[in-house]
């Protein structure tokens, strides 16, 4: 079965931009109409010649105007009114295209941002956030320079061409083939010159991208860099990739730059040609001293902008390889898609069960394997186990950050995947070992999943995480601005906040994926006390290092290989003697040392 043709970029843009349509149409009209009177100075010039020559017996004089002073003060009112529209249309012009070209930009960059949000987890997971962030901000950028610049630049020189082509057959056929015997040769230079940058500026916008992704890549890790001494290392990776985007470049200018001193020796041979061959039919009575002045002039007006169409096509490449980026993003259909049905749960602690789940983050490598668990609800839970176990996987798949493979995943006994994704998310309260802060003040991070909690709810949610008292010692306390990615904080406080968070939110569902990994075993001990008084409200799923956080819940999960290997309370999982006991011993001192296939995360 053949595959449709891939439509050109500019088609897709079109299809794109359909809401677009009034202003571009506005936009064009007011390019065309500048041009047309932007081209009447040459025909006034000639005017004045053929007043001056011929005085009774000009054109303007044909008119109802006999007198060459009458037909001079004409010609200047003419030209006031004719200069004045050219300076409103060219307004106009300016401000409808850089309008429409900053809302294009503004509403592709929100789009392809909205699309990148919805999008499952393994493709963010795929790509550098430096290349995403090179689509978002350059990629969108590049088009809005072509629309600001290059698409009035196109308009009027197309305009150019018909409207003075329509004048040099009406005034001298027989000279105005020369003029644009140029014509054919500079489009069909255009058209070759297109085909041949286009694969140029793909692979340039390949190489900003990679940049992009190694510098975003070394600036968030740039403490590890410091503290490796790495910092010349990290230069000359930087030096490759920038050093690769010039030669991506320099290839695409090396041909970019020919372009338009080829155009301009086409453009003399034009001008040239008619300025002889034109003279000559002058000086033998065969045209008019003014239509030949008109002819001279227009010829300049139609071959000369001709020699820009070089840096157009240039900008419009730069601009079409960075749409196909775009819109290809765009175009990216997420693969974990929302279901139809509403969750609404009458019960605030709803039970999660497993049954038969299979799941591989690449194919012939199961993370999970036929795993059944039965969460009650209103119940503490954990899952412990090696690295790679499958225990963080639980949650991804918990929160539809992935799909499952096989088997389904049931919550208060409905499939996840029949339920709108946004109501099952609101519907849990997720604690990651990687906290995340934004940008902003501890105030704002802590209301991020509850925007109208009110102040005392705050405070409520930060003495539950054992969090209040050290947000008190801050030098602006909940006013004060924890930095990107809240670094001006330690590990243990990012961790505090990010559980206070998810207290706020108030969710049905608390999940802690390692939770307590940061902290002391004083703000330990606390954090567990918290978590047990809150627990009784929610179903609690937790995932611990520590199994001391975990030894009062009510079912632990032992995982192996993407198995269920053991399940029990602390006590039967210690009398079982199997891996949970071998691992007690281990944390509490035991033994002295811990086998390979038993380690934690």
């Amino acid at each position: 079965m053949n595959e449709a043709p891939v439509a050109s970029p500019l088609t897709r843009l079109w299809r794109y931009a359909s809401a677009y349509r009034g202003p571009l149409l506005l936009a064009t009209l007011c390019s065309i109409l500048n041009k047309a009177v932007d081209l009447a100075p040459p025909v006034l010039i000639g005017a004045a010649v053929d007043i001056v020559v011929r005085r009774e017996g000009s054109l303007l004089a044909s008119w109802g105007f006999p007198s060459p002073r009458e037909q001079l003060m004409v010609l200047a009112v003419l030209t006031f009114l004719i200069w004045t529209l050219e300076s409103v249309f060219e307004y106009a012009y300016a401000v409808l295209w850089r309008n429409l070209a900053q809302s294009v930009q503004h509403d592709l960059r929100l789009e392809a941002y909205s699309r990148l949000q919805g999008l499952e987890l393994a493709y963010l997971e795929d790509r550098s956030t430096g290349g995403l962030m090179a689509i978002l901000n350059d990629d969108v950028n590049q088009l809005e320079r072509f629309l600001d610049v290059g698409a009035n630049e196109v308009l009027q020189v197309l305009t150019t061409v018909v409207l003075v082509g329509a004048a040099f057959f009406y005034l001298a056929p027989s000279v105005a083939w020369m003029s644009f015997v140029p014509v054919p040769l500079i489009l069909w230079g255009s058209l070759r010159f297109q085909k041949q940058i286009q694969p140029r500026y793909a692979e340039v916008r390949e190489r900003v991208a990679s940049l992009s992704a190694q510098l975003a890549n070394n600036l968030g890790g740039i403490s590890t860099i410091q503290s490796f001494v790495a910092e010349e290392r990290e230069v000359e990776r930087i030096r490759e990739e920038s050093d690769a985007y010039r030669r991506a470049n320099r290839k695409a200018i090396q041909l970019s730059s020919a372009f338009s001193p080829l155009i301009r020796i086409a453009v003399l041979i034009g001008f040239t040609a008619t300025l002889l061959y034109g003279g000559f039919l002058a000086l033998d009575g065969g045209l008019e001293v003014g239509a030949y002045s008109v002819l001279v002039f227009l010829t300049q007006r139609l071959l000369w902008p001709l020699t820009r169409l070089g840096q157009t096509f240039d900008l419009y490449q730069r601009a079409m390889a960075s749409t196909v980026r775009v819109l290809d993003l765009l175009d990216t259909q997420p693969q974990v898609v929302s279901g139809p049905e509403r969750l609404e749960l009458a019960d605030r602690r709803p039970g999660i069960r497993l049954e038969d789940v299979t799941f591989s983050y690449q194919l012939g490598y199961p993370a999970l394997d036929g795993l059944d668990l039965d969460i009650e609800g209103g119940s503490t839970t954990a899952l412990v186990g090696a690295t790679g176990s499958g225990k963080t996987t639980v949650l991804k798949l918990l929160m539809r950050f992935y799909d499952v493979d096989s088997g389904r995943i049931l919550l208060d006994g409905r499939d996840i995947r029949t339920l709108r994704l946004g109501d099952l998310r609101t519907t849990i309260a997720f604690v990651s070992q990687d906290v995340f802060l934004f940008q902003g003040t501890v105030r704002e991070n802590l209301i991020y999943g509850r925007p109208a909690a009110t102040a005392d709810e705050i405070v409520a949610a930060a003495r539950a995480a054992e969090a209040h008292d050290f947000i008190l010692e801050l030098p602006q306390g909940y006013d004060t601005v924890v930095g990107e990615r809240g670094q001006k904080l330690s590990g243990g406080q990012r961790q505090r906040l990010s559980i206070a968070r998810a207290v706020l939110k108030e969710a049905p569902i608390l999940v802690l994926d390692e939770a307590t990994s940061a902290v002391d075993n004083e703000t330990e001990a606390a954090i567990q006390r918290s978590i047990a008084r809150i627990s009784h409200q929610r179903t609690t799923l937790v995932i611990a290092h520590r199994l001391s956080t975990i030894r009062s819940a009510d079912r632990i999960y032992v995982l192996e290989g993407g198995r269920l290997a053991e399940e029990g309370d602390h006590e039967t999982l210690l009398a079982r003697d199997g891996i949970y006991a071998s691992l007690w011993r281990v944390q509490t001192g035991r033994v002295g040392s811990l086998p390979a296939e038993a380690s934690l995360d």
